[in-house]
């Protein structure tokens, strides 16, 4: 497998504007580049994401669109330049493969959308996978991840343009942070680093955007008992959340946060 990260920020002059005032200076600014999905020499979609971390995405893509059931499934990726963005190749099993051409669906993926391209209300709304009931999660421990969460972001800090994805121990303690202009290739990037560094799933997931249906079913499909979001979830989020046993915390801020399910899994 070999990783070829793109430059992910860029330097351009802007003009600020500031009380009454109009100054040009250098400003920092995300990239965002089309990624083109293959599997087995094959287009899947077209992503808008930062170009960095693509192996993690590929795993964590992969696994929780449910093309493959498990990161050895993956036999190889590989990253090369076009010159209209970046191409990552997967090659999985023929099995897999099949069974992806079976359902195939074209589509581009706007930055932050999760179902573009969903042809049925069968595929867009799928049955969760249902996560396990063994672990228990502490207030303090989703407190402290929060407040640590911030500095994680480096990517955030210098550009102020990107979404970011943490995995958080029982105790809250950061484990390791993913960035990308969209959420769910923050998710995804995570989740794949999450297999390929062997990482337990003893903890839980903490994100910068709101809970949607989307995301949680890919942490349910990662097997994952905890998401905690920075902002609101949805009606359907909740609902997703039920039906696959996730336990599910909103508005998580300094000082405060919002559990939607799974409060019976909760203590100080």
């Amino acid at each position: 497998m070999s990783d070829q990260p793109g430059r992910t920020v860029r330097k351009l002059q802007r003009t600020l504007w500031q009380q009454g005032h109009s100054d040009s200076s250098d400003d920092v600014v995300a990239e965002e580049v089309a990624v083109a999905v293959m599997y087995n020499c094959i287009s899947h979609v077209v992503m808008m994401a930062t170009p960095a971390d693509l192996e993690d995405f590929a795993v964590g893509f992969s696994l929780t669109e449910g093309i493959v059931p498990g990161v050895d499934d993956i036999l190889d990726i590989e990253v090369t330049e076009d010159p209209r963005g970046l191409v990552l190749s997967i090659m999985i099993p023929e099995q897999s493969f099949a069974a992806l051409k079976d359902q195939r669906r074209n589509m581009t993926g706007r930055t932050g959308c999760g179902l573009c391209g969903a042809e049925t209300l069968e595929q867009a709304i799928r049955a969760p996978k249902v996560v396990g009931n063994e672990q228990r999660f502490s207030h303090t421990a989703v407190q402290t991840a929060i407040a640590a969460f911030a500095p994680t972001q480096k990517l955030m800090l210098e550009t102020g343009a990107v979404h970011g994805a943490a995995w958080c121990d029982a105790q809250g303690n950061i484990v390791l942070t993913r960035e990308d202009v969209g959420r769910h290739n923050a998710l995804d990037k995570l989740i794949g680093a999450l297999q390929r560094e062997k990482i337990s799933n003893s903890g839980f997931v903490l994100v910068t955007s709101r809970a949607s249906y989307e995301m949680v079913t890919k942490v349910a499909r990662a097997g994952i008992e905890l998401m905690v979001a920075v902002s609101a979830p949805t009606a359907l989020a909740i609902d997703m959340a039920a039906d696959s046993g996730v336990a599910l915390v909103g508005f998580g801020r300094t000082g405060r946060h919002s559990i939607y399910h799974g409060v019976e899994r909760f203590s100080d």
